[in-house]
């Protein structure tokens, strides 16, 4: 993970100064495309909840998940049709690609045995068709997204229309969507922690 996080709430203007370190032509540690600079990685890998994170531990999340993606979009040259740039926007591939991380952090670990690199690259190969069926599915493509569209099931209230919206650039999307997640996951914290009685350590 980034020790750059910051571990204080976050201002809005703190995410746009960090604008430059989203967009994938810069983000930091892929300049050199030989090599992913994991320095900032976890000492060892664990499974990442995307629902049970802090805030904190979600921005954390986000930027090191938004990192590692784009050095793998450019050392193995995926294209649109399976890695798309608006890729943070749906859930489907967020979990997708967090676990295909997770996976490589395992097998590049140096404890590991010399064999699990090929293993990471075969489950890569498994891991890249479900992305193309998810993009498919989602309707995200270069230069807009919508959100992937939902099946109403008998009793349920229709689902609203999914409309396309154009995006001019990725890494200013990518930092305002972080920055709008993480300050929801905050508040939901901060509701709790004020509903909660510190005597019984129950919630009314």
């Amino acid at each position: 993970m980034n020790d750059d996080a910051p571990n204080e709430h976050t201002s809005d203007e703190d995410f746009h100064d960090a604008e430059d370190t989203a967009d994938a032509d810069e983000t930091p540690g892929v300049e050199d495309v030989d090599g992913f600079d994991d320095a900032d990685a976890p000492v060892v890998p664990h499974p990442v909840n995307w629902n049970l994170l802090s805030a904190d531990d979600l921005e954390a999340e986000w930027l090191a998940l938004n990192d590692w993606v784009a050095w793998l979009r450019r050392t193995y040259g995926l294209p649109v049709s399976v890695l798309p740039p608006f890729w943070h926007r749906h859930p489907e591939l967020v979990w997708e690609l967090s676990a295909l991380h997770l996976h490589w952090l395992g097998a590049y670990d140096p404890e590991q045995n010399a064999s699990a690199a090929i293993g990471w690259h075969r489950d890569f190969a498994d891991a890249r068709a479900r992305l193309r069926d998810w993009v498919a599915a989602s309707g995200t493509r270069l230069d807009h997204d919508r959100p992937t569209r939902q099946a109403v099931w008998p009793g349920e209230e229709p689902a609203p229309a999914t409309e396309h919206t154009t995006i001019a650039d990725r890494g200013e999307d990518f930092v305002q969507y972080v920055f709008e997640q993480v300050q929801a996951r905050r508040e939901a914290e901060d509701a709790f922690f004020a509903g909660l009685d510190l005597d019984t350590g129950e919630v009314p």
